[in-house]
């Protein structure tokens, strides 16, 4: 083979190499901003059966305005997607939700999500 063969096969390689890096970037990225997204919409899921207790009156098994004594569904706590877990007070409740997938080395990402009579709000952690 020619030197000019040659240096087009290297070439070529490291085309390819950095083809398939760039990929498995994305792919993880992709990967994390779609658990992050699942993450989010169970949060928020979770936090609209706070709210329906909140406004739910005692006699049907609310707290009449207000969250004392709310939970999270055991069925809801730990998922595939992740685990959800509540601060409950008279007048909101906080919900964190950790999934289970890596944003970094060791950090997984994580979503609080707070409840109170205004309405739901979200906050990206991780």
């Amino acid at each position: 083979m020619g030197q000019q063969q040659l240096l087009l096969i290297v070439l070529g390689v490291l085309i390819v190499g950095i083809a398939i890096l760039l990929g498995v970037y994305v792919f993880q990225a992709s990967s994390v901003e779609n658990k992050r997204d699942v993450v989010i919409n169970e949060s928020v899921n979770v936090a609209s059966l706070a709210l329906q207790y909140y406004k739910k009156a005692k006699l049907y098994g609310g707290g009449q305005y207000s969250f004392t004594g709310w939970d999270i569904p055991n069925e809801l706590k730990n998922t595939n997607n992740g685990t959800y877990t509540a601060q409950v007070y008279s007048d909101s409740v906080i919900i964190t939700g950790t999934g289970n997938e890596y944003v970094t080395s060791g950090v997984l990402v994580q979503v609080k999500t707070r409840v109170n009579s205004q309405g739901i709000f979200t906050e990206v952690i991780n």
